[in-house]
């Protein structure tokens, strides 16, 4: 589904001063309910299609950055996710590139004029397919490209031409050093979740594609929060940008209660799903910090009678698109993920999000339990840590700069921990209720004899007598002295006559 939803209430959004020069023109006041997309002067093309998909109003991001995005000034959004931020640049992009609109079929009239970059897999394919929703009833082309799949089809859709491609930073270079796209007429460059992209290490590979762009462009970064890294890279990249920022950054969703649950580290399998069971949740995204947790998690999950998954880095782009649509369909209740791979996500409704683990770096935490509590809905963001993650929940009170509600365990029982060896060799009990009787030294000779006649090596049991060994093989080892060598062997061998080399070549000698 595109990312446009119902407005949330306006007097959270604000706008700040451009960056860096404080001076800049503030951004447009949050609009006000009865705005429609009408009013920003969209061609009837997309609004139909917004229409279509049953959407007159836009969210405070898109009242805000799609009249500036129209003026071509460059612009720095900080939206949490499930904001509308995807529309908030993709419409403004298909209204300014459909003066460029061809229905010609050669490819030189489709050349690339809007570059969309985006962290994951998962969010190029969603902003794609918001992109094609939008775009359905226009001339212009649109492609996705990523890692993970086979790169003939994306190359045969990028030499046919298109006017706008969203791709991964790494497999745009692919395609880039195969010269299987040019982006030399680009006109708008993107940065989607430009914090995720910092995070996941790809600036050399932004770097490296900015480079190859034309100068004069417009550039749209939007992140879920504004950290200095990413204030650093908008200076470094944005040309005099104006800040448009909804939901203070940082800042959690007010309807999302938050509440932590204190366990030993072997019991936070079994509270996970005893809270799972406690409160029926369905459609629930659990958050693991490793790939190997997540799929243990789900793994215990499936074993307790659950219906669960788990989606990381290690799996294929088919697996992780087959889990995620199994998981939008109903068919699957609880999504364990990785921070990795549940970025941009495009799940609407989502009721509960676990943190099976506290993320480590504190803003992670907003963006995960960021996927609650969308468009006005309530939601819930449930906890779970050991004593060893203290210090991670405290940064988190303090980034989003409150307390969060510390939870009561009614009625957690967790199994008892497993005994040590000894414990679970205990006899085990017959049909008459007797443990098995403990097998007496005669018994154990037996079973040696029996394995002795199937070729197997007898054990020696404790006093047993054993044959002599010849005391030969107790001597310690002497190596043998070498033999003196003989008058002949220390005589000199004659040598031989030398030969001159031309002879040897075949030459002939001299005389």
């Amino acid at each position: 589904m595109p990312e446009i939803e119902s407005t949330p209430t306006p007097d959270a959004a604000s706008a700040s001063a451009a960056v860096p020069a404080p001076a800049a023109a503030p951004a447009p006041a949050p609009a006000a309910p009865t705005v429609s997309f009408a009013d920003f002067g969209l061609a009837p093309e997309i609004l139909r299609a917004l229409t279509e998909q049953g959407y007159s109003h836009p969210t405070p991001i898109q009242a805000q950055a799609i009249p500036v995005v129209l003026q071509g000034r460059d612009v720095m959004g900080a939206a949490q996710t499930g904001t509308g931020k995807t529309a908030g640049f993709s419409l403004p992009i298909i209204q300014l590139l459909l003066a460029h609109a061809s229905s010609s079929m050669s490819p030189a009239r489709h050349p690339v004029r809007a570059l969309i970059l985006t962290p994951t897999r998962e969010l190029a394919v969603q902003v794609a397919e918001n992109v094609q929703a939008y775009a359905k009833h226009t001339p212009l082309r649109s492609t996705v490209v990523f890692g993970g799949m086979d790169m003939k089809p994306q190359t045969v859709i990028l030499r046919n031409g298109v006017e706008i491609v969203i791709a991964t930073p790494g497999r745009l270079l692919d395609h880039i050093e195969q010269k299987n796209i040019s982006l030399g007429q680009v006109q708008m460059l993107v940065m989607d979740e430009a914090d995720r992209m910092l995070d996941m290490g790809f600036l050399p590979d932004l770097q490296r594609i900015i480079n190859l762009l034309p100068k004069q462009r417009q550039n749209l970064m939007f992140s879920a929060t504004f950290s200095p890294e990413i204030k650093k890279l908008a200076n470094t990249f944005l040309n005099n940008p104006l800040m448009i920022e909804v939901a203070r950054s940082n800042q959690t969703a007010d309807k999302v209660t938050q509440v932590v649950y204190k366990v030993p580290e072997d019991q936070k399998h079994a509270l996970v799903a005893h809270l799972l069971r406690q409160r029926d949740l369905k459609q629930v995204i659990v958050f693991s910090n490793t790939k190997i947790g997540a799929s243990r998690l789900a793994r215990v999950l499936e074993q307790e009678g659950m219906r669960a998954t788990a989606i990381h880095g290690d799996k294929s782009q088919q697996e992780r698109m087959a889990a995620l649509e199994a998981f939008k369909k109903g068919e699957i209740d609880v999504l364990v993920a990785t921070d990795v791979a549940a970025r941009g996500l495009d799940i609407s409704d989502l009721p509960c999000v676990i943190n099976f683990d506290l993320p480590y770096n504190a803003e992670d935490y907003v963006h995960r339990i960021g996927r609650t509590g969308r468009a006005g809905a309530s939601g819930d963001a449930i906890s779970i840590y050991s004593d060893k993650d203290e210090r991670l929940l405290a940064d988190i009170e303090k980034l989003i700069k409150q307390t969060i509600k510390r939870g009561e365990l009614g009625g957690f029982a967790p199994a008892p921990a497993r005994g040590s060896d000894s414990e679970r060799r205990a006899p085990r009990r017959t049909e008459g209720g007797e443990g098995r009787p403990a097998r007496t030294p005669e018994s154990r000779h037996g079973s040696d004899s029996r394995a002795a006649e199937r070729g197997a090596r007898p054990a020696f049991a404790p006093g047993a007598r054993r044959e002599k060994v010849d005391p030969w093989f107790l001597k310690p080892y002497e190596p043998a002295k070498a033999p003196a060598p003989s008058a002949s062997s220390m005589a000199p061998v004659p040598a031989k006559p030398k030969q001159k080399v031309a002879a040897l070549l075949g030459g002939l000698l001299k005389q």
